[in-house]
């Protein structure tokens, strides 16, 4: 017999034939042959008691479906059975959908997908309701994130606000027949890789050679991250230049921080988390790529995105939750207002670029923020001008501040100088009285005196 749309070969076992038991639940249901060549004749397959034991343990786990894998004999040679019922939920492996057509296996993508799940489920993968998670497991903090920003964006009003979560889930959308749907769960809850591995932000630094220097994930609600995403990135990511007008200083970063805002705002509101995919921001000194997986509306290409356009987001719910939160602009323009921001401090517009599912936005920095350090050796203290040292000053505070445990080498670390230099500029904030160490090396903390 020779293979069709239900039946595949397979001479012996590889891990990357889960993506063939995928293809098959995503469709119509098959069966793969373990032990068998092309032309359909019996091979016999090695370790076949392991096997029976291994296979639908990987299957189970990684597909998260069940699969009968029964051992079967010709000729006294013995060979597998692998019998895969076709599912009535879209099946991923690693994130990625795969489709059997015919007697190929395919990997859908974009519009393609978006199709397969809508006739699949009816519903959005975002709007699926999850079974373990009630509204009392959701996290405190970032219903007050979202209380806050909506009351001071003048988003919602206090009356509409002053309800209980429940209540607000319900008039957000977020609760389907008395179910928290899994864009609840990514907005709220403290830990959204419940609902799907990959639902962060991951932020790195590279250097000129393109190593990562260091790098943070945030891991927590998409609210929660949101909150804290954009300091972070201009605390410990970006360096301003310094300069003075009379008595006044001046800072200035090398990117427009509202057009880095709304751009990372962009990427959690519409990415799409069926992927499994984190939201990337790659940092280096003359530039910053944000990405994250989309699928774009029908007919919709990067230079749509360039050009005035409606607001069609892939994620309604959540991206209504950010617009109420003041996180987003609303009727397709924060585009325009990355462009408009960008001008207003004289930078290059972004570049948008489609690599397959992946949509990235590039920032080219401004030349004039730009700082040139000299080269310093390693373990060199080096010495600071005064602006510099006040600037290195306020900084080691404020990461204090969120972090009392820090230590010299990971504050060096964060803010790429020496340990040594880290040391003199915290002895001497010390010795004014700013700072100061409460408890032992190994177990105390630094102490803020404001």
């Amino acid at each position: 017999m020779a293979e069709s749309q239900n039946i595949e070969y397979k001479e012996s076992w590889r891990d990357e034939y889960l993506k063939w038991v995928c293809g098959f639940a995503n469709a119509q249901g098959g069966t793969i042959y373990i032990g068998v060549d092309d032309n359909g004749k019996v091979v016999g397959v090695k370790d076949i008691k392991k096997l029976m034991e291994d296979i639908p343990n990987k299957i189970q786990s990684g597909l998260g479906i069940i699969a009968d894998v029964n051992q079967l004999t010709k000729d006294g040679v013995g060979y597998l059975e692998i019998k895969i019922k076709p599912s009535s939920f879209p099946v991923s492996y690693h994130g990625q959908f795969h489709y059997r057509s015919g007697s190929t296996k395919q990997q859908l993508t974009g519009i393609a997908l978006s199709e397969f799940i809508m006739q699949k489920t009816g519903v959005r993968w975002e709007d699926v309701t999850v079974e373990d998670i009630t509204v009392d497991d959701l996290d405190d903090e970032s219903f007050k994130i979202f209380r806050r920003e909506a009351l001071r964006k003048k988003r919602m009003t206090e009356a509409e606000l002053n309800i209980s979560n429940a209540e607000l889930l319900q008039k957000l959308h977020l609760i389907k027949d008395g179910k928290l749907k899994r864009s609840a769960v990514l907005l709220f809850y403290n830990d959204p890789s419940i609902v799907q591995n990959g639902s962060f932000i991951k932020i790195g630094k590279f250097d000129e050679k393109g190593r990562v220097t260091y790098h943070h994930d945030l891991e927590e609600s998409l609210l929660v991250n949101a909150s804290k995403v954009i300091d972070l990135i201009y605390l410990m990511y970006l360096k301003a230049k310094i300069s003075y007008e009379h008595d006044r200083r001046v800072e200035e970063y090398p990117f427009a921080r509202e057009a880095i805002r709304e751009a990372i705002y962009n990427a959690i509101a519409h990415n799409c988390y069926m992927y499994g995919a984190p939201i990337q921001i790659r940092i280096a000194d003359d530039s910053i790529t944000i990405s994250n997986s989309c699928i774009l509306p029908d007919g919709w290409t990067v230079e749509t995105l360039m050009e005035p356009h409606d607001s069609k987001p892939y994620n309604p719910d959540i991206a209504n939750v950010f617009y109420r939160a003041g996180f987003i602009e609303n009727w397709g323009q924060g585009i325009q207002k990355i462009c408009d921001t960008c001008k207003e401090i004289g930078a290059d517009l972004p570049v948008y670029e489609l690599r397959g599912n992946d949509l990235r936005i590039h920032f080219k920095a401004l030349e004039r923020a730009l700082i040139d350090y000299p080269k310093v050796q390693k373990g060199q203290s080096e010495p600071l001008a005064e602006p510099k040292e006040k600037l290195l000053s306020e900084k080691i505070i404020r990461l204090l501040r969120d972090n009392p445990r820090t230590t010299y080498d990971e504050l060096a670390v964060e803010l790429e100088l020496s340990r040594s230099t880290i040391k003199r500029t915290m002895n001497r904030l010390v010795v004014d009285g700013l700072i100061e160490r409460v408890g032992g090396k190994r177990y105390g903390h630094w102490k803020i005196n404001d």
